[in-house]
């Protein structure tokens, strides 16, 4: 019996020390529980469950500062709020027309225990599809100015799950995804097998960016990531391979500091998405809900569009972007051109790429001062160009591409941006290729991010529309900038024209689940022509799709900023496919998931805005699949007529890419459809309510 009293005292101390104070929230529906932990040390550790399984155990909170020298681990609780949430908002854009934001809050007050007394607010919510969290900085007498040396924030998994994940590279998120196992991951060699990439700053083999895709042995999809990511560096994270922890680590800036602040300040917030379906990843709005309403008073200017443009044309080799080649494709007659192609099937704008001077010396020299985004080539007429394209109710879509010289840019943008008005422009693709100057800076530092923020908020005083390329991975701030319309961020489809693997046909399928959901990707999909050597008969390069699959994609893929890549000339020998480019809104009532899996299929249906038409999207890797799709999303008692793009019977990627099938029928809400996908293939379909 002693023995028995000694063991119990022993357990109670122990958990006495352990867990000195515990905190429980649980979601709205109950199915993720959180639980935050004080040790008596004062550290403070959280925990998140999802149907009663494990997602994240005991796992660190904290940061530590360079000046003030002091690391902030260990806390005193001087306050516990807590509140629900449940209400419904409506985005400028968006998959859905209206949004649910609907959580548990808990929100801890601090102060630090070492002698400096700092104050922190961590702010949890708990939503029925996972945990949002962030570090916040009153304003205080202890603390103005501070310099973040980095976070302390951990995720400890419970097994070696398997992961989609891509480097932690500072200045570059175009990469193909990897698919292994925690234990697997190996960021440095898998960096070096990617030649195409510009600019690598991979810092640590066992370190990835976010958002990163996991599924457990116990079949739970976990997503990491973070929201609202602004005047802060963006999150990778590094594993410690013994006990599968992931630790945060802040992109630097040259002099290794992760971030300047000043209070009252606040960091994004980490992210957790959980699931037992690969759909309801897909389906989430969690990071959405998690950034700020927007800004924009007025967002009527505010237009999801398609568009075309002088582009594709350079990457295989029939035209360029400098004039000194002497096959300078955004020259006066070419551009118009794409206009009389654009108006003549409804799209909205034209793209123009290699319009103004200094190409000749863009790329790799890192110079201050090569382009001043207002003037022309000399085979470039703007001003008849933007006259005509309005008498042919389209609009050219400006593009300033950087080079990297951010600081030059920043000097511009007053008068580059006055420019475009003054020529009727109101959407602009920017573009931050080679590396950052001022020289140490990187791609997803705070620095970077500020511009990146400075840019969204002067071209919306301007009344433009921004499409960012090479930015800084996006986190939902399309909300809180719904003129923000979409950043690549991404390996996009130009990437069909690299070297080695280019674009497999898996990377589509993984896309859905990591880059977008962060937000929108300006992809570029709608390749028809896919054996790239068509004007250079040495090319190897090819499109790892069919022709269905490029079609598909305008459904898988969203973006309210849709590109139909191709040339003009490609889309006229299949003008009966090109339809479906014509048809696909890019503004939705109504979005869901039907089935997925990543890196192996996906497909989705959509309710265009305003109307009664759904448009479905499948597509599949380089496996040849077959679905059963019910259509019980249709409205019940009413006839549709189904347009379905489909690979025909001997499509295949590789040896018959542009092969396919279009069939009409009558569906109902009862209709189920069988449909073969070839190997890297897809199906669209339209479907149109019919009259009673």
């Amino acid at each position: 019996m002693k023995f028995i009293a000694v063991l119990t005292l022993l357990l109670l101390n122990a958990c006495f020390l352990f867990a000195q104070k515990t905190f429980t929230v649980s979601s709205p529906s109950s199915s993720v529980l959180l639980q935050v932990s004080q040790k008596v040390d004062g550290s403070l550790y959280y925990a998140v469950k999802f149907k009663r399984k494990n997602v994240i155990i005991p796992s660190m909170l904290g940061l530590k500062f360079s000046n003030p020298a002091v690391t902030l681990s260990a806390f005193q609780i001087t306050s516990v709020d807590s509140l629900t949430k449940n209400e419904t908002w409506k985005p400028v854009w968006g998959e859905t027309s209206s949004i649910r934001n609907h959580y548990k809050e808990l929100k801890l007050t601090l102060i630090e225990k070492s002698g400096s007394d700092i104050q922190v607010t961590i702010t949890f919510r708990v939503f029925n599809d996972g945990v949002g969290f962030r570090y916040e900085f009153p304003q205080q007498p202890n603390l103005n100015h501070f310099i973040l040396a980095d976070e302390l924030t951990q995720f400890a998994l419970t097994g070696d799950h398997k992961t989609f994940w891509i480097p932690g590279d500072y200045d570059s998120n175009e990469y193909l995804y990897n698919t292994s196992r925690l234990s697997e991951i190996d960021a440095l060699t898998a960096s070096t097998q990617e030649p195409d990439i510009a600019v690598k700053s991979v810092f640590d083999a066992n370190a990835v960016q976010t958002p990163l895709m996991m599924k457990s042995a116990d079949g739970l999809y976990i997503s990491l990531h973070e929201a609202a990511l602004i005047n802060y560096p963006a999150m990778n994270l590094v594993l410690d391979k013994k006990n599968f922890t992931f630790t945060t680590h802040l992109v630097p800036d040259a002099a290794g500091n992760k971030a300047y602040l000043q209070t009252p300040a606040r960091t994004p917030w980490r992210t957790i998405l959980i699931s037992d379906k690969a759909t309801d990843i897909l389906d989430s709005k969690m990071i959405l809900n998690l950034n700020d309403p927007s800004v924009i008073d007025d967002p009527s200017w505010i237009k999801p569009q398609k568009f075309i443009g002088v582009w594709w044309e350079m990457h295989i080799g029939k035209g360029t972007w400098d004039l000194a080649s002497g096959k300078h494709a955004a020259n006066t007659e070419n551009v118009k051109r794409y206009i009389d192609f654009a108006s003549r099937f409804g799209f909205d704008g034209v793209l123009v790429e290699g319009w103004n001077v200094g190409w000749e010396d863009w790329f790799g020299n890192w110079k201050e001062n090569v382009f001043d985004f207002i003037t022309p080539y000399s085979d470039y007429d703007i001003q008849y160009l933007t006259a005509y394209a309005k008498q042919k109710g389209v609009r050219i879509i400006m593009h300033h591409e950087t080079s990297g010289s951010v600081t030059n840019y920043e000097r511009w943008m007053e008068k580059a941006y006055q420019y475009m008005v003054d020529h009727d422009m109101n959407a602009v693709k920017t573009g931050y290729v080679g590396k950052i100057i001022p020289r140490g800076e990187h791609h997803d530092g705070q620095w970077m991010v500020n511009h990146y923020q400075r840019v969204a908020e002067k071209t919306a005083s301007y009344k433009i529309m921004l499409d960012a390329h090479e930015p800084v991975r996006s986190t939902g701030l399309h909300r809180t900038y719904p003129n923000w319309l979409a950043s690549e961020a991404a390996r996009g489809s130009e990437f069909n024209n690299a070297g080695k693997l280019g674009m497999t046909p898996e990377h589509t399928t993984i896309l859905p689940f990591t880059r977008l959901l962060g937000g929108p990707m300006d992809f570029t999909p709608g390749l028809f022509h896919l054996q790239l050597n068509q004007f250079e008969k040495n090319r190897t390069q090819r499109v790892r799709s069919t022709l269905a699959k490029q079609l598909a994609l305008y459904i898988t893929m969203y973006s309210p900023l849709q590109m139909a890549a191709d040339l003009p000339e490609n889309y006229e020998k299949y003008l009966d496919a090109f339809q479906f480019i014509v048809d696909v809104p890019v503004d939705w009532d109504d979005s869901r998931t039907l089935e997925g899996e990543p890196g192996d299929f996906i497909t989705i249906v959509r309710k265009a805005k305003g109307k009664d038409d759904w448009y479905l999207g499948a597509i599949t890797d380089e496996n040849s699949r077959s679905l059963k799709i019910t259509l019980d999303f249709l409205e019940t008692g009413r006839k549709y007529e189904a347009f379905i793009y489909r690979d025909s019977e001997k499509a295949d990627w590789e040896t018959n890419p542009e092969s396919y099938t279009i069939e009409k029928r009558v569906v109902t809400s009862k209709t189920k459809l069988n449909i073969w996908l070839a190997n890297g293939g897809g199906c669209a379909i339209r479907i149109i309510m019919l009259p009673k």
